[in-house]
């Protein structure tokens, strides 16, 4: 798993938040059944730059806590069937990894999330990768079928990862 990560922002966290972006990739990628290798980029920014990020892309003019651009469409959420055979341009052709998306954070919503639900910031942070990492696996939350499906995904990943709520 190749996990890129980029920095826009000045915040210092209290955790390595390199070590907790990897801890929770993996748990998410073991968590859904991955097949394959899979890269990810993350970028960790400021409400500024995700407001303006969420303005142009979504039509939305509002900063937001994390916005998730996925490479792949699945049929069926979760489901990694026929990537192989059937999209080769879905693979990094230097790695060979699955191209999964990108993950943009704000740490400032990080660091008023985590005061404003009661937990730490690394919990707030890992947690947002996690839910982020659902959209790039298909999942989404508009319906509340949906919604249900992947708020229980995410307690298990957490879970699953030791950061629980």
């Amino acid at each position: 798993m190749s996990l890129y990560i980029e920095r826009e922002d000045e915040r210092e966290f209290s955790f390595d938040a390199e070590e907790t972006a990897h801890l929770a990739v993996e748990g998410a990628l073991d968590y859904i059944g991955c097949p394959f290798e899979a890269e990810v980029n993350l970028l960790l920014t400021t409400d500024e730059e995700i407001h303006r990020m969420n303005r142009e892309h979504r039509q939305t003019d509002r900063a937001t806590d994390v916005l998730s651009f996925p490479m792949l469409e699945f049929e069926i959420p979760g489901e990694f069937s026929g990537f192989e055979e059937e999209c080769q341009d879905v693979f990094n052709p230097e790695s060979g990894e699955l191209m999964l998306g990108d993950i943009v954070i704000s740490t400032d919503h990080v660091a008023a999330q985590a005061a404003e639900y009661g937990h730490s910031e690394r919990r707030e942070y890992a947690f947002l990768i996690v839910h982020s990492m659902l959209h790039l696996f298909g999942f989404d939350h508009m319906e509340e079928g949906e919604r249900e499906v992947m708020e229980a995904k995410q307690r298990e990943i957490m879970e699953k990862i030791n950061i629980p709520r």
